[in-house]
């Protein structure tokens, strides 16, 4: 009885098996994979600086093609892991991009295809950087203490459009701000000359930036230059001296003559031959150069010049130099006798050429005539609370 009964539990546990085997789910059906496109299908005015990307759900990338109106394949590469793909370069301006991707997942190939268009800027806009002497920078060049950055674009912009993607860095840190002389140039500075070692970082990024207007950027920028020793130079019209210091030590003093002052009409236009106070800098060196009153307007009939003079040093963009003048010196030191400039002994205006370099401070104090002006080199002439309102009239 007992292995009879026995028997029958294990029949029955069988019978449960075969009923339990008999309830289970069918596998669930294979996925297929699915691609997204970024940007996505039909986008208008898509972003120049963006890039084109396909990712992959569920699968991986087999191949992408992504082609532009030419014809041409934008370059690209996809992720180690096969899932996602990235240009290897923004998309640009006016392009209209075809593109087309295989991926594969667990139901095999899928094909997915997309096209979209990038802004069409009404016109490119470049812009200059450059020193205060107008000449373009250039990686780790070294300036004076007094250096100004100036940025001249080839068109109008809109200025709050640009300063937002005009990035000036300085180590140590310093805060400058720009300064508008127009729509076309904007000046940078501190309020205080640079300490010297001091490294300058500009980035332009304007890519892809709308300036205005229907204007955008044209390219990135990015140019560092150093600060070398300073040199600050103040010619004194009460005592006729000019003091140079190197790193704040004197160095040499110098006899000058200035511009012997007053003005004149010459052909309808205002003359002035002081040389005007303010803060300089030098822009750049000249030995001999040409001097020809004629290019401002006094000819040589009327009291003007054309000489060759030695050892000229430029520190304004209206003709005032730092220049060796024999004949002079017996006025050196107690008569301004000059148009404007300041003479120098042969031997101090070689010595003084040797010294400086552009972005030197050159101050002139107690002279007559008008303070200097920012279009004649006089950007630290302009007071701070006055440069911080970016040129804005107050």
């Amino acid at each position: 009885m007992v292995l009879g009964r026995r028997r029958l539990l294990i029949g029955f546990a069988g019978a449960g098996g075969l009923a339990l085997a008999g309830c289970g789910q069918e596998p669930a059906p294979p996925k297929p994979a699915t691609i997204r496109f970024d940007p996505p299908p039909g986008t208008l005015d898509v972003d120049p600086r963006s890039h084109g990307t396909v990712t992959v759900t569920d699968g991986t990338l087999r191949s992408v093609e992504w082609i532009d109106e030419t014809g041409r394949s934008l370059p690209g590469a996809p992720a180690p892991d096969h899932r996602t793909w990235t240009s290897a370069e923004p998309l640009g301006y006016g392009h209209t991009y075809t593109a087309k991707a295989v991926a594969h997942g667990e139901a095999g190939d899928v094909t997915a295809t997309t096209t979209c268009t990038t802004v069409r800027p009404r016109q490119l806009i470049d812009v200059s950087l450059r020193s205060a002497n107008l000449v373009e920078l250039a990686e780790n060049d070294t300036y004076g203490v007094g250096f100004v950055l100036v940025a001249r674009f080839d068109e109008p912009v809109d200025r709050a459009a640009v300063e937002r993607h005009l990035k000036v860095t300085t180590q140590p840190a310093v805060t400058g701000a720009w300064y508008w002389l127009d729509d076309q140039n904007a000046h940078w500075r501190p309020e205080h000359y640079h300490a010297p070692g001091t490294r300058i970082t500009i980035e332009a990024e304007l890519f892809g930036r709308a300036l205005g207007e229907g204007r955008y950027g044209l390219r990135d920028q990015r140019v560092s230059v150093m600060i070398g020793p300073a040199h600050v130079a103040i010619a004194d019209d009460d005592t006729k001296q000019i003091e140079v210091f190197d790193n704040g030590n004197l160095v040499r003093t110098m006899p000058t003559s200035m511009g012997k002052g007053g003005t004149t009409v010459v052909g309808g236009r205002y003359l002035s031959f002081w040389t005007r106070p303010g803060i300089y800098t030098v822009l750049d060196r000249n030995n001999p150069v040409i001097m020809d009153s004629a290019t401002y307007g006094l000819p040589t009939n009327a009291g003007g010049y054309r000489t060759s003079i030695d050892h000229a040093v430029r520190i304004s963009h209206d003709g005032i130099f730092v220049h060796a003048l024999a004949a002079s010196m017996w006025a050196q030191g107690n008569t301004n006798v000059s148009h404007g400039c300041l003479n120098l002994s042969p031997a101090d205006a070689a010595w003084f050429y040797d010294f400086v370099i552009p972005g030197d401070v050159v101050e002139v104090r107690n002279t007559g005539g008008e303070p200097l002006d920012i279009w004649q080199n006089g950007d630290w002439s302009i007071p701070w609370s006055e440069w911080l309102r970016g040129g804005t009239p107050a």
